[in-house]
Formats: C-alpha cells, structure tokens, sequence
C-alpha cells in the first residue's frame, strides 16, 4: 500500500514538474529565450517590431543580404546575432499549428512564407535551406536570386 502511495505521489510531482516547463520565455524586450535549445531568437521577423510585431513590414532579403543584416544587427543589448542554421530554425518549428507552423504566442504575426537559414545545401551549392512556415515545409532555394524573411538568433 505504501508503494502505490509513494507511486501516485511521485506520478502527481513528475507530471507538476514537466507541465510547469515552458519551452519559450518572453524576455519583454522583443526577444524570445528557447529554454530547450538555449537559443535566444527576434521575437518579430526582420522589418518588424513591437510588442506584438505589428509595427512595420516584415522585409525580404537575398541570402547574402540575409547574412549580413543578422551580423550586423545590435539588438536587446546584444551584437552577436546571427542568421540561424536549418537545424535552428527547424526547432521552432510548431506542427500542432498550421498556417503559420510556429507557436504565436512567442513569435506573433509570423509570414507563413520563406525563411532563410545560413545553410548551405551541399548537393546544390547555389541553394541554401529555408524553411516554409506555412506547413513547416524544409526546402532549399537559389541563394543568389530569391527573397526571404529572416528571423536572426543569438547564442550557442
């Protein structure tokens, strides 16, 4: 009898403990803390701002653009941003949602098009990885003559 009590009471503190941890934080200043991931994202495409993102235009770049709008970027105190690898990116990726596929409580009004990675797709070298936020489709696009959206991140 003891273990079944122990064993529910264990059960009812596990299952306290995994719904208490969020996955993002809002840092309150227009960035995003990914607690899984350690990554620290724009909380609005590039072009965007504010609160809720609805200041401005989310802007398109080439991929070249792309990189150097995120290197160049001083943001929330911090000017080690970068344009994410398709592995980054691919980690925001929300499939429980579609239209756009990320979660919009973190990542409000979200382009459900195109966004670049820095990844290079090395069977086609002219192409880099993005990825579709309409569905969370992955695919590569020629580098030198497509537009995308660009959402930059910071950290490891």
């Amino acid at each position: 009898m003891n273990r079944i009590i122990f064993l529910i009471i264990s059960i009812v503190i596990s299952a306290s403990i995994l719904f208490s941890w969020t996955r993002f934080t809002d840092n309150g200043n227009e960035t995003i803390s990914d607690n899984g991931t350690g990554l620290l994202w724009q909380k609005c495409s590039a072009g965007k701002s504010g609160t809720n993102c609805i200041t401005g235009t989310a802007s398109t770049y080439t991929w070249e653009n792309a990189l150097t709008y995120c290197e160049g970027l001083t943001f929330a105190e911090r000017s080690n941003w970068r344009l994410p690898n398709i592995n980054e990116l691919k980690s925001i990726i929300d499939y429980s949602t579609y239209n756009p596929a990320i979660n919009g409580t973190y990542f409000p009004e979200t382009t459900p098009l195109s966004y670049w990675s820095s990844s290079i797709d090395v069977l086609f070298t002219a192409y880099a990885w993005d990825v579709r936020f309409i569905n969370g489709f992955v695919a590569s696009m020629l580098k030198t003559t497509s537009s995308s959206y660009v959402r930059c991140v910071s950290g490891p």
